[in-house]
């Protein structure tokens, strides 16, 4: 992995600015009381799901199920010769 890839990455997420997220309706939050993990978009809901997974419990069982519910293609595995070529043992 070259040292500009993982920046390339990051950047394909859009940047959320104090002011774009404060425009954000509470419903593009798993937790829009206390506004925490912002899933307005899919590559906000992935970084969601990701963070959560760190937490645990009931946080990582809500932003999953919230997750599910805007964008239920998310978190599927993948079908197809990509995913069998990944389970393939190696000899």
């Amino acid at each position: 992995m070259r040292v500009g890839d993982a920046a390339d990455k990051e950047s394909a997420m859009a940047k959320l600015t104090t002011k774009k997220r404060k425009a954000l309706k509470g419903k593009d939050f798993v937790f829009p009381k206390t506004r925490k993990f912002p899933i307005e978009d899919k590559a906000h809901a992935r970084d969601a799901l990701a963070r959560a997974a760190h937490k645990g419990g009931a946080v990582e069982a809500k932003v999953r199920a919230a997750v599910k519910k805007k964008y239920p293609g998310i978190g599927k595995k993948k079908s197809g010769s990509a995913a069998r070529r990944s389970t393939k043992k190696k000899r």
